[in-house]
C-alpha cells in the first residue's frame, strides 16, 4: 500500500508521511493470510538458504505482538505447516524488540544444549490492530515476517552472536501500547502511542545499548561493517547512528519499502542486505531495536 493510496482514506499525504517518516509503502496481509502464514514462508525461506530440511530444526522461537490466537502459540502453527512432528516451538513478546529477544533465547538454549538448530522469527500483522482513521499511527506500520536459522557446533569458528544486551523499563507503558487485551477489555484493541515522547527514548536506549554491546563484544564501532536497525523512523535510523559514530552508507535502511513491521522489521531488513549482497560472509553486524514496553536491545554477530 503506497502513501498515495492511504492518503485516499486517511487525511494524509505522501508528502507528509516521507518528510515526518521516511516511508513510502507497507505491505497489508491480505485475505487468508496471518501471522503464521506470513512467518511460515519467511521460515521456508531461511530454511532453504541454510540448506537444511524442515527435519533437522528443533527449536522455533516466534516474536510476534499478534498472534493468530490468545493461545496456542503461533510457532506451533508454523511447526505444523512445516510438517516437523516434534520440536520445541513457542511465542515470545517484545513488540518491535521482539526479534532480539527470540534470538537471545534460541541462542541461549543452544548454548546449554537444549536444541541444535533453531528457527527464529519475527512475524507481525499490525494492519490488524491499527485504527486507520488515526493518521499519527496508521501511516507508520505495516505487515512481514523474516528469519534465521541458528546452528550450535563444537568447532571453533568465527561466524555466530558474539554479545546480547538486552532491556526494558515498564513504566513507559503509556507511551506505546494496544488499548486491549483478554485480560482487561476482552478484546484486542488498537495501537496507540505519543509518537514525539517514543522518538526521544528511541534515540536515547539505542544509542547506549549499543555502546553497551559493542563494548562487551570487544569491539569499536569503526570495525561495524553493517548496523540493522529497527525500521520505525528514517529520523530515529539518522540519528542513532549519527551518536554511535556510524556513517549512513553502514546502515541498511528498508523503511521506505516496509514501514514499521514491529518484530519483523530487523530480519526483513538483514534478508534485504544479505539477499542484495551488501551483508556477505565474514561481515560484522549489529543488530538493534526498540519497541513498546519499552524493550529495547541490541546484538553483535559475525555472519
Amino acid at each position: 500500500m503506497s502513501n498515495d493510496e492511504l492518503a485516499e482514506f486517511v487525511d494524509t499525504s505522501d508528502a507528509w508521511i516521507v518528510e515526518r517518516t521516511g516511508i513510502r509503502n507497507r505491505h497489508v496481509a491480505g485475505e487468508g493470510e496471518t501471522t503464521a502464514t506470513l512467518a511460515t514462508d519467511a521460515a521456508r525461506r531461511a530454511i532453504a538458504a541454510a540448506g537444511i530440511e524442515p527435519a533437522d530444526i528443533d527449536l522455533i522461537v516466534l516474536a510476534t505482538a499478534t498472534p493468530d490466537q490468545t493461545f496456542p502459540a503461533s510457532a506451533t502453527k508454523v511447526q505444523a505447516a512445516l510438517g516437523i512432528n516434534d520440536c520445541v516451538a513457542f511465542d515470545v513478546q517484545a513488540v518491535c524488540s521482539g526479534f532480539l529477544y527470540a534470538l537471545s533465547v534460541a541462542e541461549s538454549m543452544i548454548r546449554a544444549g537444549s536444541a541444535q538448530r533453531a528457527l527464529v522469527i519475527g512475524a507481525e500483522t499490525f494492519s490488524r490492530i491499527l485504527d486507520w482513521e488515526d493518521r499519527g499511527t496508521c501511516v507508520l506500520f505495516g505487515d512481514g515476517a523474516g528469519a534465521m536459522v541458528l546452528e550450535g557446533r563444537d568447532e571453533p569458528g568465527e561466524q555466530g552472536i558474539i554479545a546480547t544486551r538486552l532491556h526494558a523499563d515498564g513504566r513507559h507503558n503509556g507511551l506505546l501500547y494496544v488499548d486491549g487485551g483478554p485480560s482487561t477489555t476482552g478484546t484486542v484493541g488498537k495501537l496507540r502511542m505519543q509518537g514525539p515522547k517514543v522518538f526521544i527514548h528511541a534515540v536515547k536506549n539505542l544509542a547506549s545499548v549499543m555502546t553497551e554491546v559493542l563494548e562487551v563484544a570487544g569491539v569499536a564501532a569503526e570495525e561495524v561493517d553493517w548496523l540493522v536497525p529497527h525500521q520505525a523512523n528514517a529520523r530515529i535510523l539518522v540519528a542513532t547512528a549519527e551518536k554511535l559514530g556510524l556513517p549512513a552508507e553502514k546502515v541498511v535502511m528498508t523503511v521506505a519499502d516496509h514501514a514499521n513491521t514491529s518484530a519483523a522489521s530487523v530480519p526483513l531488513a538483514f534478508d534485504a542486505a544479505v539477499r542484495d549482497g551488501r551483508i556477505r560472509r565474514g561481515h560484522l553486524v549489529v543488530l538493534e531495536a526498540m519497541g513498546g514496553g519499552f524493550t529495547w536491545g541490541a546484538s553483535v554477530l559475525r555472519y
